[in-house]
This record gives C-alpha cells, sequence and structure tokens, in this order.
C-alpha cells in the first residue's frame, strides 16, 4: 500500500530546489567559498529535516526549533563550521550534537566517515526513524553524552562540535588524531567564538579564532 502521506513529506518540488539554490548564492554572498560545502548545501532537502509548519520559510537562512530545546542550524553556521573543518572524503569524524542530522547530512554529502552523538533520547529516536538519512551509508549514529566523546572509536582526523561549551573538552582532545582539528564554538551563553584546534602533538595544540555565533548550551550526560 502506497503512503501517501509519507510520500507528500518527502517530495523535493522545482520550488524548494530553487530556494535552495538561492540559499546556497545567500551563504555564497556571506562569505563561503568551499564549493563542495556549497554543492552539500544545495544538495540537500532541508525541509524534510523540519516540522511541515516551517516548510514554507525552510529555506531561510536561520535557525528553527525542533524540539527538546533545540534548533536546527542555520545554514550559513553548518556551511562555515564545516568549511573550517577542511574536510576530505574518507577522513573520520566525530560530531557532537546531531540534533536534526541536517549537518550530519552535510557532512555525509562530504563524504566522510561520520561518528555522531546526541544526548537528547527523544531526538535520537527521531532521528532513528528518518528515511532520508538512510541515503548516507558512512553515518553511524549513537545515544551519549558528548562531552565523553567516542572512545572506542578514537582517534578521529576531525571533531566538530555544535553546540556552546563552556570550555574545549579534554576528553574530545584527547581523541583526536595528531594533525586532526576541531571546530567548536566557544564561551557564555549568549555569544560565542568558533575556534579551530589543531593537535600538533599530544601534548601541543594550536588554536585559532573566528567569527561569534550564538549556539544552544553543550549539557553534559544524557537527557531520557
Amino acid at each position: 500500500m502506497v503512503n501517501f502521506a509519507l510520500m507528500r513529506l518527502y517530495e523535493d518540488s522545482y520550488k524548494q530546489k530553487g530556494l535552495r539554490r538561492q540559499l546556497v548564492e545567500t551563504i555564497r554572498q556571506k562569505g563561503i567559498t568551499d564549493e563542495n560545502v556549497l554543492t552539500a548545501i544545495g544538495n540537500i532537502p532541508r525541509h524534510y529535516f523540519l516540522d511541515t509548519a516551517f516548510e514554507g520559510i525552510a529555506y531561510e537562512d536561520r535557525a528553527f526549533p525542533i524540539g527538546e530545546g533545540q534548533t536546527i542550524s542555520q545554514p550559513y553556521t553548518v556551511a562555515y563550521q564545516s568549511q573550517l573543518l577542511e574536510l576530505k572524503p574518507y577522513e573520520k569524524v566525530l560530531e557532537i550534537g546531531t540534533g536534526s542530522a541536517y549537518q550530519a547530512c552535510v557532512l555525509g554529502e562530504l563524504k566522510v566517515n561520520l561518528f555522531t552523538i546526541e544526548r537528547q533520547k527523544k531526538l535520537f529516536d527521531k532521528v532513528k526513524l528518518f528515511p532520508f538519512k538512510t541515503k548516507y551509508s558512512t553515518i553511524k549514529f549513537f545515544y551519549g553524552d558528548g562531552y565523553e566523546g567516542l572512545p572506542t572509536y578514537a582517534p578521529f582526523d576531525k571533531v566538530l562540535v555544535t553546540a556552546a561549551a563552556p570550555q574545549i573538552p579534554e576528553k574530545l582532545l584527547q581523541q583526536m588524531k595528531v594533525g586532526g582539528k576541531m571546530v567548536i564554538p566557544v564561551g557564555g551563553q549568549d555569544v560565542q567564538r568558533m575556534l579551530r584546534i589543531t593537535k600538533m602533538s599530544d601534548t601541543e595544540f594550536d588554536q585559532e579564532m573566528f567569527d561569534n555565533f550564538s549556539f544552544v548550551p553543550m549539557l553534559a550526560g544524557k537527557n531520557s
């Protein structure tokens, strides 16, 4: 039996594709230059990740609520963090904060081997049932505490944190390869500075500072 409601939910019309092209041009004009990242944004139907109430505005360059006090990030922010990671195909990447899985799917489009953690059980369960994610066989989803990372699967080439940390989590630094990079927003509740940390040796790290952003807080533990 054909599920017409599901077909309607995952329809990608010419209009939506056109709006996506406009979105790509918007973030290009804001300074995103990595063509692979721009192509990935252009390939992913963002409206799939949002409640149908937001369908008409899904391609505006802004964040939207997804439940449990979390948001789907602004596309510019997704592109900005992805660009800073300087990703190469098949790299092993750890993402902290799956959320709606939009950022995860952007990374999937970039052909990395992604390990993504979500601490909110309701969001994790929702993503498990999300059909679009099956397009990306290189993404593995985990329910857990982002501050703990995934030591069993370490070391990672790159680490991406999609929530505001009060300081750089030591355990995530330990799980990076030497030469690896972490992109993370660090700071207080309202505004954070985007940092890129490069692991120079087991004990030495180089830190670069970029623009200010506003993320939901990175919390410890798991929320059932």
